[in-house]
């Protein structure tokens, strides 16, 4: 329940900015972005007791028979959503969802990062991300999406080529304008693809940011008669999106715990059991952290995605990196996740990445030899000699990978475990039996 002083400053907030509505907001299971709006005028009730919901028809939240849901406004995450027309003034905040008899839902994505972090902090640790979150813009005609890039640009090109540039101003404004601060905003390397960065802060803030971010992107992006797309692999032949995900943890007072500077790397025993952790459970991690079909076209070797379960300081085809600027100094330490992709569900993620860290963290694991060289022109006798397995080359293959992981169960919790396996089942399957038109251009005419 929000204090009377939170509960103050958000009124108090509301009224200064002229704010007529507020949108609740929160996700599904998937990450899929779900709100409802109430009148101002039903605001501090809402913060006060919750806003009931009927969480039902959501994925991988309550049975008909069990519907009714809680929603709770976080006062941390509030923000004038600027895009909305001045004289309708809205903002929003992100909520925690709970069960009627008032405990936090044990299938809330949001509580289950807060979980993670929690046993990050009775181990003494703070778990900070950066996440770089890649999109792709496309024409758009009315409500009619075009399969075509808006821009024939490159990897931070300029103007006029890079003809969306005033596109991600316009979206870096709208972030500053809701609280977000932008280190970075460029063109990426294919055609009408781009990638905005955020400041690197603790996860659960990070999270809400990657989620505000793609709702920001997509908006702006629509008002300015586009489309914009998180899909990981949208066009063949060139270079899919991802979300690389920059992680350190910290001391309870913020000193740096990945930093060594007489070690190799300078990177710490401590930080080299975190990396082992998710080497080892990276297979399992895989259907959260690349949760779609579509995400393993973008996990094929030759389009700066990984593949290969290693780790480096200077590869680029390693699954995780240690950035040479970032242990230059002690509070930049850090390791660079670069599977991920913008599909998942940012609370999901960061939490199993969290806690296979802290699995390695605990089980005092040490990760292989590093690998400097470029894992792709490895042929399987070399990849075999430095025991170097590889990413699920499919979903279907992830799922069954994360089926059988113990800590994947313990860090989604048993309802959001089995409900996620079952549906993604589900698409893999519809996928899988689905006769595509590549088979059909393959196989109708010579068979």
């Amino acid at each position: 329940m929000n204090s009377v002083s939170h509960v103050q400053e958000v009124m108090e907030r509301v009224r200064a900015d002229g704010v007529q509505f507020m949108n609740l907001q929160f996700t599904d299971i998937f990450g899929t972005l779900k709100s409802l709006t109430i009148p101002v005028g039903r605001l501090q009730e809402s913060l006060t007791n919750g806003t009931w919901f009927d969480g039902s028809s959501i994925q991988g939240f309550a049975r008909i028979c069990e519907s009714d849901m809680l929603l709770r406004p976080d006062p941390s995450t509030y923000s004038v959503v600027p895009w909305r027309p001045a004289e309708a003034r809205e903002a929003r905040m992100i909520c925690d969802v709970h069960t009627p008899d008032g405990q936090p839902f044990e299938g809330d994505p949001r509580h289950i990062l807060r979980r993670a972090l929690q046993r990050a902090r009775d181990m003494g640790f703070l778990y900070h991300v950066g996440p770089e979150l890649e999109f792709f813009l496309l024409e758009r005609n009315g409500i009619q999406v075009s399969r075509e890039p808006h821009d024939p640009a490159g990897y931070f090109d300029m103007g006029p080529r890079d003809r969306a540039l005033d596109v991600r101003r316009e979206i870096t404004f709208a972030l500053k304008a809701m609280g977000m601060e932008v280190e970075m905003e460029h063109h990426e390397c294919a055609p009408g693809q781009h990638e905005i960065d955020i400041r690197y802060s603790e996860a659960l803030s990070a999270a809400d940011q990657a989620l505000t971010l793609k709702y920001a992107v997509k908006s702006v992006s629509y008002r300015c008669g586009l489309h914009a797309t998180f899909m990981p692999k949208p066009f063949f032949g060139v270079n899919g999106s991802g979300m690389h995900t920059h992680q350190s943890l910290t001391d309870l007072q913020g000193k740096n715990v990945f930093f060594d500077p007489d070690a190799h790397y300078r990177l710490s025993r401590l930080a080299r059991s975190f990396v082992a952790g998710q080497l080892l459970h990276a297979r399992a991690m895989s259907a959260v952290l690349s949760p779609t079909v579509n995400s393993y076209k973008r996990l094929t070797p030759g389009y700066e995605a990984p593949v290969y379960i290693c780790w480096g300081q200077i590869n680029r085809s390693a699954l995780i990196r240690i950035p040479g600027h970032a242990i230059a100094w002690q509070n930049s330490a850090r390791a660079e996740l670069r599977c991920p992709d913008p599909s998942c569900n940012p609370y999901l993620a960061f939490a199993v990445m969290l806690h296979a860290g802290l699995d390695g963290i605990e089980r005092g694991l040490e990760p292989p030899e590093p690998v400097d060289e470029n894992v792709y022109g490895f042929d399987d006798d070399r990849l075999a000699e430095r025991s170097i397995g590889t990413l699920p080359g499919s979903l279907g293959e992830a799922l069954e990978a994360m089926k059988q992981c113990s800590l994947m169960r313990e860090a989604l919790g048993e309802h959001t475990f089995s409900y996620y396996l079952r549906a993604k089942r589900q698409e893999w399957d519809a996928f899988r039996i689905h006769v595509t038109d590549w088979e059909v251009d393959r196989y109708l005419e010579m068979l």
